[in-house]
This record gives C-alpha cells, sequence and structure tokens, in this order.
C-alpha cells in the first residue's frame, strides 16, 4: 500500500527521531525532502551507515536558514506535512507553515512545561519516563525514546491528521514528547505486578547461555509452554515450579540444562513445538531472515537542491 502518494513531507530533523519519522511515511508513499544546514545532519559524519539505512529514498536539499531561507519557505508553502526536530519556538523564526499543512514538532518534554527547554537524548528520556527502573544500571539494547516513543509516534500522530485533513480541510498543530510518549509505554504497570516481572524476576522469561557462548530466550508465561519447555529440556519437574517464590532457584536449575546444549540443538528441538523460544540473533542473521529491500538510495548532501529549486521557482 502506498496510502501517502502524493504526499509532500518537508522533514527538517536530524538524528533519530524525525529521520525515522519520516521513513515510515515515506514507506507509506510520502515524498521526504530533508532540509540540511551546509554542514549536514551529524550523523552523515558520526554514524554513516544509519545515516544511510534511515534516509534511503528521501531527497536532500541543503539551505542555511538563518543566512537564507528562501528555499526552506517555499518548500514548507507546498508542503503536507513539515516535521521539526529543533527546539520549541526555533522552526517558526525563520518559516511559516500554511493552515492546511500538518506541523509535527518532535520534542523531549512536550510544551508548556518546566522540562520544555531541557536539553537531552534518548537515555535521559527513558530515564525521566521511568523505563529504565527495573534495569538500571544496564543500557537499553535500543533508542526506545528515540524510535518509538517519538518516531513512530509521531508518524502515527501525522497520519491520523492528515486522516482529519481530509474530513475538514484543516491542518493540524502536533506536539510529540519523547519522554511522554516513554512513560505510555510503562504507565500500564503502576499498580503492579511488580518490578522486575518482565525484566529478569520470572525464570519462565529470561534469556539463557547455550553450550556454545550463544543465547535463549525463553518466553514461556503460560503455564503449559513452560511445562512443555521443561519436559524437552529433560526437566518436567520445573513445570510445576514455574511461579515458586524462590525464583532463583529455579532459574539455576534450568541454567544447567540449558547450558548442556549449543544453540542450534536448542533451535532444532523446540521447532514446531508451543514453547516460546528463539535464539539472540545477531543484527546480521536477523536482517538476513527479517530485512527489508531499501527504499532507495540514501541522498547525498545537498544533491537535490538545485532541482528542488528550480521547481518552486527559485
Amino acid at each position: 500500500m502506498r496510502p501517502l502518494a502524493g504526499t509532500l513531507v518537508a522533514d527538517f530533523t536530524w538524528y533519530l527521531p524525525g529521520p525515522f519519522a519520516s521513513r515510515e511515511l515515506l514507506r507509506l508513499g510520502a515524498r521526504v525532502v530533508r532540509v540540511e544546514p551546509p554542514e549536514g545532519d551529524p550523523m552523515r559524519a558520526g554514524t554513516p551507515a544509519w545515516h544511510d539505512a534511515i534516509n534511503a529514498g528521501k531527497e536532500s536539499i541543503v539551505c542555511d536558514l538563518k543566512d537564507d531561507p528562501a528555499l526552506a519557505r517555499a518548500l514548507c508553502a507546498r508542503a503536507d506535512v513539515v516535521l521539526d526536530g529543533f527546539r520549541p519556538g526555533v522552526l517558526e523564526r525563520y518559516v511559516t507553515v500554511p493552515d492546511r499543512a500538518v506541523l509535527c514538532s518532535i520534542t523531549g518534554f512536550g510544551l508548556g512545561n518546566r522540562h520544555e527547554r531541557r536539553a537531552g537524548h534518548d537515555l535521559n528520556y527513558l530515564g525521566w519516563a521511568g523505563a529504565l527502573a527495573d534495569t538500571a544500571p544496564a543500557m537499553p539494547p535500543i533508542q526506545v525514546a528515540d524510535l518509538a516513543a517519538g518516531g513512530l509516534s509521531a508518524a502515527l500522530e501525522i497520519v491520523a491528521a492528515l486522516l482529519e485533513r481530509e474530513r475538514t480541510g484543516k491542518g493540524s498543530r502536533l506536539s510529540v514528547s519523547m519522554t511522554h510518549g516513554s512513560h505510555r509505554l510503562v504507565a500500564h504497570r503502576l499498580g503492579g505486578p511488580p518490578e522486575r516481572y518482565l525484566t529478569g524476576g520470572l525464570a519462565c522469561y529470561r534469556i539463557y547461555a547455550t553450550a556454545d557462548g550463544r543465547w535463549l530466550t525463553l518466553g514461556a508465561l503460560e503455564p503449559k509452554f513452560f511445562r512443555r519447555f521443561c519436559e524437552l529440556a529433560g526437566r518436567p519437574e520445573l513445570g510445576e515450579r514455574q511461579f515458586d517464590p524462590d525464583q532463583e532457584a529455579v532459574a539455576a536449575e534450568l541454567a544447567e540444562a540449558i547450558a548442556a546444549r549449543p544453540l542450534a540443538e536448542w533451535l532444532e528441538l523446540t521447532d514446531g513445538e508451543d514453547v516460546c523460544v528463539g535464539p539472540v540473533s545477531t543484527i546480521e542473521e536477523a536482517a538476513a531472515e527479517f530485512g527489508f529491500e531499501p527504499l532507495g538510495p540514501p541522498p547525498a548532501l545537498g544533491e537535490h537542491t538545485e532541482a528542488r529549486g528550480a521547481e518552486l521557482g527559485l
């Protein structure tokens, strides 16, 4: 499906949250034009592989907003969606977003609160949001605030706003807070069950080492799944101890059993069984099975500046 075909997105964002949001809009058919400063998105130099993967298929124009914002202004005048990654109020100094357009600002803490202008990155937002309480000081494996609470939430809000525009003819002004969005991801846990329920507190929901130094994920929360896994592991008696008060004792016995076989044997043994297990794949292994084709080549910095300027009459 390409439901956003014909939709023009002007993307004034850098790093991960905004570009991830515009990649999702691109995937749905939108045309995305990135507006970069003369030095480019810092990810071009810092993490070029990340930059190229997230920005594949987009266009890039260079525009110095402070010295010569004409191209950015002309682009915004035609845009259906404007993505804003600056601190609150900055973009509006240089461009005007028409009323019919959807303006989505991705912020750290939202608007109208004591944190509005506070600097931060993913780890800070997750910490403020309570999302690290169970696992600190361990670091999260992906940038959840940037990609989920920021990028995906922004894409969803934008699609909803475009649907509303179809009904009313009016654009929207959206503010996506990565901290508030991160808290929404954990807010359902207020009041229970206890902390660490799904972050290492249960023996049936953990990651265990295998004989060859790889890792096996066990997510057998339902008793029928756990009992069957324990049978396959040669430890059927553990199936009756799933929710024993002493979870560490259960985990220690499971760890001993799982450590007796290499990962490949576990995957072969459990293939086709209802046991909720799997590997900890490398990113390369996961890409080979679950990856997707790039949406196009990544744009060189400013590659489309001249063509878009001509298109906009500049």
